[in-house]
C-alpha cells in the first residue's frame, strides 16, 4: 500500500502501461441503468422476508406500514443528500471517498476496513442465502431444504456473479435491467393479487389496525433495521459516479425515479400480504411470499418460489457491483493493498477487487444468519451513513462557495442524521447486546493496521514483487480517476 496521487508515478514498477495513457473505467451507466441500480439493490430479498419482523417487533398491521412509509421517506431523504454530495465530489467509492475528502484519512481507513472486510460481504452473503434458499426450496417439498445445499447454492451464485462483472460492466448493467423488470413484475402481481383481495371485501386485518402498538424506543429501532434492510441500495450509485454518464444530471434523476417507486410497491405488498393472511400467519411464515402464494395463486404458487430466487439474484448483484467498487477506490487512495486499486487492461473492469469482495463473501457464507446480519448491517450501516450526513451539513454551513449543480434543502440532511443517531443509539439504550461491543471493537481494531502501514507507511519489500506478479498473472495495470 502507498500513498497515491491521481497518478502514478511513471517508474512504478507494477505499472503495466508505462508510457501509455491510464486505464479509466468505462462511463456506461445511463439514467435507465441508474434506477435498475438502485431499485434492482433494493429490491431483494427483504420485501420477503422482512415483514414478519417488521410487525413481530411493532405488535399490529397499522403501525408496520407506518415503519415501512418512514423507512421509505428516510430513504429518499438520505438518496437526495448524497445526490448533493455526489456533485461537490465527482467520485466514485460513496461514503469512503465523502469521509475521505471531508474528515481525512483516519476515519475513511476505518470505514474501508470495516466495509471492505466485513460489511460489504456480510451483505452479499445474506442475500445469495435468501436467493439459495428460495432457489432450492421446490426441490424439497414439504420440509426444510438441507444447509450444505443451500451453502453450496450460495457459493455458487458469487462465484456466477464474479464472472459476470469481472467481464464486462455492460453485461454486469444488462443484468440488473433484466432482473429488475422481471422482479418488477413479480411484486405487480402480488400488488394486483392484493387489490383483487381487498376488492372481495377482505379488510378484516385491517380493523383496529393501531391496537396493541409496541412503541418502546429499542423496538421501533430494531423494527428500522428490518424494513431499512429492504431498502438498502438507495445510495449505490454514489459508489460509482465516475461509471455514470452525465453525473450531475443522472444522479438526482434516477434517485427520484427510483426509491419512490419501490416505497409505493413495498407498501402495496404490504397491504397484500395483510390481506391475505392474519398477522398470526404472516408471523408465523418463514417465507412470507410462499405462503402467500399458497393462499393466492393455488397450483401457481411456485412462481412466487421462482420471483423471490430471480429478485435476490439481481439485488445480489446490484450488492455486488457497487461494494466491489468500494474495494477498489479504497486501494486507489492507497488504504488497500495496490493490487486491489486495478482493472483489466483489456476488459476496463476492477477484477481483483471483485475477486476479494467475492472471496469474502464466500467466507461469511459459512455461518451466514439473515437476522442477525440484518440487524448488525444496520448499525454499522447507519453509523457511517450518519457521519458522512454530517459531511455535508458541514460543507452546506462552512464551504456554501463549492460549485454544485445539485442542493437539497438543509432541513433534508438534519432529519437524515437525527435518524442516524436514534437508529444507532436506540438499540443499545433500551436493549444493550454484546455483539454491538464486538462490533465497535472490530471497527477500531483498524488501529492496529491503520498507524503502521498508511500511516508510517512500513511496507514489507515482498509485497511490491508479490503485485507485480498478480498483475501479470491477471492481466491488471493501475488506474487513474475520471471527475470529469
Amino acid at each position: 500500500m502507498r500513498e497515491r496521487k491521481t497518478t502514478d508515478p511513471p517508474h512504478s514498477s507494477t505499472n503495466l502501461s508505462e508510457g501509455k495513457e491510464k486505464l479509466r473505467l468505462k462511463q456506461e451507466v445511463g439514467l435507465i441503468s441508474g434506477v435498475s441500480l438502485i431499485a434492482g439493490t433494493m429490491i431483494g430479498s427483504g420485501i420477503f422476508m422482512s415483514p414478519e419482523w417488521v410487525l413481530h417487533h411493532m405488535g399490529n398491521p397499522a403501525s408496520s406500514l407506518l415503519i415501512w412509509a418512514a423507512c421509505g421517506l428516510l430513504a429518499v431523504f438520505g438518496a437526495l443528500s448524497y445526490a448533493e454530495l455526489g456533485t461537490i465530489i465527482k467520485e466514485s467509492g460513496g461514503e469512503y471517498i465523502y469521509i475521505l475528502r471531508i474528515f481525512g484519512s483516519f476515519p475513511a481507513f476505518l470505514f474501508a476496513y470495516t466495509s471492505v472486510i466485513l460489511v460489504r460481504p456480510a451483505g452479499l452473503a445474506a442475500v445469495c442465502l435468501s436467493f439459495a434458499e428460495y432457489a432450492v426450496a421446490p426441490f424439497y417439498p414439504g420440509c426444510s431444504s438441507p444447509q450444505v445445499v443451500i451453502k453450496c447454492t450460495a457459493a455458487a451464485c458469487i462465484l456466477l456473479l464474479t464472472i459476470i462483472n469481472c467481464l464486462n460492466v455492460r453485461l454486469a448493467t444488462s443484468v440488473m435491467n433484466i432482473f429488475t423488470a422481471a422482479k418488477l413484475m413479480a411484486l405487480l402481481v402480488i400488488v394486483v393479487g392484493g387489490l383483487v383481495l381487498l376488492a372481495k371485501g377482505q379488510t378484516q386485518n385491517f380493523q383496529n389496525g393501531f391496537q396493541g402498538t409496541n412503541a418502546r424506543i429499542g423496538a421501533v429501532g430494531v423494527a428500522f433495521y428490518q424494513g431499512l434492510w429492504s431498502y438498502d441500495g438507495w445510495n449505490n450509485l454514489n459508489y460509482v459516479t465516475e461509471e455514470l454518464k452525465k453525473p450531475e444530471v443522472t444522479l438526482p434523476r434516477a434517485v427520484m425515479i427510483a426509491i419512490p417507486l419501490v416505497t409505493c410497491l413495498y407498501l402495496l405488498v404490504n397491504v397484500s400480504y395483510l390481506a391475505a393472511m392474519t398477522p398470526s400467519e404472516l408471523l408465523s411464515s418463514g417465507a412470507v411470499a410462499v405462503t402467500w402464494g399458497d393462499k393466492v395463486l393455488g397450483s401457481w404458487a411456485w412462481l412466487m418460489s421462482l420471483s423471490v430466487a430471480l429478485s435476490t439474484f439481481g439485488s445480489s448483484n446490484g450488492t455486488f457491483f457497487s461494494g466491489g467498487r468500494v474495494c477498489y477506490i479504497a486501494a486507489r487512495e492507497g488504504y488497500m493493498p495496490d493490487i486491489l486499486s486495478m482493472a483489466h487492461v483489456r476488459r476496463l473492469t476492477p477484477s481483483p477487487a471483485l475477486m476479494f469482495t467475492s472471496v469474502m463473501s464466500l467466507i461469511m457464507i459459512i455461518s451466514g444468519n439473515f437476522t442477525s446480519i440484518v440487524n448488525f448491517f444496520s448499525f454499522i450501516a447507519w453509523l457511517f451513513y450518519g457521519m458522512t450526513i454530517s459531511g455535508l451539513l458541514y460543507l452546506k454551513i462552512k464551504k456554501p462557495e463549492l460549485p454544485r449543480s445539485y442542493k437539497v434543502p438543509i432541513i433534508i440532511p438534519i432529519i437524515v442524521l437525527m435518524a442516524a443517531v436514534y437508529l444507532v443509539l436506540a438499540p443499545i439504550i433500551d436493549q444493550p447486546q454484546i455483539e454491538i461491543l464486538y462490533i465497535i471493537a472490530f471497527i477500531f481494531s483498524g488501529i492496529i493496521l491503520y498507524f503502521p502501514l498508511v500511516r508510517f507507511k512500513c511496507h514489507p519489500r515482498f509485497l511490491q514483487t508479490v503485485t507485480l506478479h498478480l498483475q501479470l498473472f491477471l492481466e491488471v495495470a493501475p488506474t487513474t480517476k475520471d471527475t470529469n
